[in-house]
């Protein structure tokens, strides 16, 4: 049908453009890896405690990761956004100080 002025084909609907603009502005947050570092003091029980009850992880899965902790130096608690992966920082070490445990928890860019 010539002449025959089809909005969706000549021009994008504001419902559109809202849509193309969300998709294009929208970026995925960068994640951080969540470290427990291995040190002489802190002991095996009170990692698995840690990673149960900030990380909600299950005793076994808990186990495992504190034997890589104790073996490697170092295990993966998990992996979160920044602001996510900070507070859960900020956790792990008020609950060693308050246990008066050196444990070191840290975060890196994925």
């Amino acid at each position: 049908m010539a002449g025959t002025d089809n909005p969706s084909t000549d021009h994008p609907t504001i419902d559109e453009q809202v849509k193309q603009r969300q998709e294009h502005d929208l970026k995925v947050p960068d994640l951080y890896r969540v470290l427990l570092h291995n040190d002489h003091y802190t002991t095996m029980e009170f990692v698995v405690e840690v990673l149960v009850k900030v990380f909600h992880k299950s005793v076994l899965d808990a186990t495992e990761i504190m034997l890589n902790v104790h073996e490697r130096g170092a295990g993966q608690a998990g992996q979160y956004t920044y602001d996510i992966a900070q507070t859960k920082v900020a956790v792990v070490h008020r609950m060693a100080k308050q246990r008066e445990y050196p444990l070191r928890c840290t975060i890196e860019k994925v």
